[in-house]
């Protein structure tokens, strides 16, 4: 019997990976990233971070190699090529395709003041109703920076893309993008239902200078001849699935319908959840972009969460409090003391500005400390429950756009594989954690499988998702979760001058 695979490519700026899954069993049957060590990002002055396309397309190969050696599988058996990406990174090319500049990528800091002065003087009513955010530090503004600095450059611009637009060209030939990416760059209207117009015209971009827009799952382009001969792939291959890391790490949750959450607890923590009404927070303390089912006759929106001093301050404690201990018996000193760490508290914002609080940056503390009292396994317990509880906080926010937080999906990994971190979560916010095995690549494997058609939905597609665990809320314990919440919060407001 023929082996029937599915293809998928997850960008990273860490790294680029690449799955191959079952068509039937929807197992892995292998994976691979390179590179080995982290992907260096360029930084020629303080605020700055790029990378060479050219980098992304060579670890592509490499781990697609590595994966079709280990499997003995051919170009033939593979159906259809999906392509995650890291978002809001600005990919330039010219009439020939060929890269113009590195790519600026999402970590880059230097077109803030763009975003900013467009968001006061096209007005923040204008931009919240219209691309349910500010224009902040995303792809457009990004591109403005490019023409006010580099205008020689920028005149040789012909097309502008996304890191996964980029791979699907060097795939394909075509240049083409999806209204999901074009949201994530601040480039899509939701009012009007079409690329943003109005913000093209302000910074001086040409409507030329956007790609094709072609729907998320759909035969989007096909495997060229050049590609083909390169990667070992057949000609004629389907491309048929995009989707930036957030949105593709939902899908790869099966997370397609209002009311359903995908979460992640690595070094920073992101909270992800799809909205069935077109809606923003008004101080833009979440970012709301197209979810991938998004469609311009169905509104799925992705609302996104994000915290940056998630796993990083729980790898800092580990480090500096308990360096002779494993993670997992860390998590069994916490679990020594009780809910609330007997009022020990922990702010834990010591990873920059947060989006969530403002974007003020009010650092790390710990609060309530008593010195006859406590030891370090109040410490431990704190940080986790202080990371919990900012993830409930932006939740708060969430939930006052209109979203119903009643189950969790998580790979299990990083932080999730700690009990009290999930029951803590739970405990918190009610809802039921479900755990799954999956990864961005396989998402997006999947999601390839949908759009060329193979998959007659999501639904069939994550039949063979494997649930690992449930973490139901504990009734018993509700009080005291949400007693060490309120105590958190209360905190937090003096931090914040409230």
């Amino acid at each position: 019997m023929a082996r029937r695979y599915l293809l998928g490519f997850d960008v990273g700026s860490s790294s680029v990976k690449a799955s191959l899954t079952d068509v039937d069993s929807g197992a892995i049957a292998a994976s691979a990233f390179y590179p080995e060590h982290e992907a260096p990002i360029m930084a020629v002055k303080a605020g700055w971070a790029e990378q060479d396309p050219q980098m992304w397309w060579d670890n592509a190969k490499l781990s697609l190699r590595k994966i079709m050696n280990e499997t003995g599988a051919r170009g033939e058996d593979i159906l259809a090529v999906g392509i995650s990406y890291q978002m809001h990174g600005l990919v330039c090319v010219d009439k020939d395709q060929q890269v113009l500049r590195p790519s600026i990528i999402w970590c880059d800091s230097r077109a803030v003041p763009y975003g900013e002065r467009a968001f006061r003087e096209l007005g923040e009513d204008l931009c919240l109703r219209n691309l349910l955010n500010s224009p902040g530090n995303f792809t457009a503004a990004k591109l403005a920076w490019v023409k006010e600095n580099e205008p020689a450059l920028f005149d040789r611009i012909d097309k502008i893309m996304f890191p996964g637009d980029y791979i699907a060209m060097k795939l394909s030939g075509e240049v083409k993008t999806t209204i999901s990416g074009l949201s994530e760059g601040m480039m899509w209207d939701f009012t009007a239902k079409k690329p943003a117009k109005f913000l093209l015209d302000y910074f001086g971009f040409p409507e030329s200078i956007l790609p094709e827009v072609v729907p998320t799952f759909s035969v989007q382009s096909v495997v060229g001849k050049a590609a083909a001969d390169e990667l070992g792939l057949k000609e004629g291959t389907p491309v048929s699935y995009r989707a930036g890391d957030q949105p593709n790490n939902a899908v790869s949750l099966n997370v397609f319908n209002p009311g359903e959450i995908a979460s992640t607890a690595g070094t920073s923590g992101v909270v992800y959840g799809v909205l069935g009404d077109v809606n923003y927070d008004p101080k833009s303390r979440v970012n709301t972009f197209a979810h991938a089912n998004y469609t311009t006759s169905l509104d799925r929106l992705g609302v996104l969460l994000c915290i940056n001093g998630t796993g990083i301050l729980n790898a800092w404690v580990h480090r500096n409090v308990a360096p002779e201990m494993g993670y997992a018996e860390m998590n069994e000193l916490a679990a020594t003391v009780p809910i609330g760490a007997e009022g020990v508290t922990v702010i834990p914002f010591g990873n920059g500005a947060e989006r969530v609080l403002e974007n003020k940056e009010i650092g790390c503390s710990v609060n309530g400390l008593n010195f006859n009292k406590h030891h370090r396994a109040h410490l431990v317990r704190a940080a986790q429950e202080g990371i919990v509880f900012s993830f409930c906080y932006g939740m708060e926010v969430m939930k006052k756009m209109g979203m119903d937080i009643k189950k969790i999906h998580a790979g299990k990994a990083n932080m999730f594989l700690s009990p009290l971190f999930r029951d803590t979560l739970a405990g918190v916010s009610g809802a039921t954690i479900e755990l799954y095995e999956t990864d961005g690549s396989a998402g997006a494997a999947k999601g390839a499988g949908i759009g060329a058609g193979i998959y007659k939905d999501h639904n069939e597609a994550f039949a063979t998702l494997k649930r690992l665990d449930v973490i139901e809320p504990d009734e018993a314990n509700r009080a005291a979760y949400l007693a060490a919440y309120a105590n958190w919060k209360r905190e937090l407001a003096v931090h914040l001058g409230e």
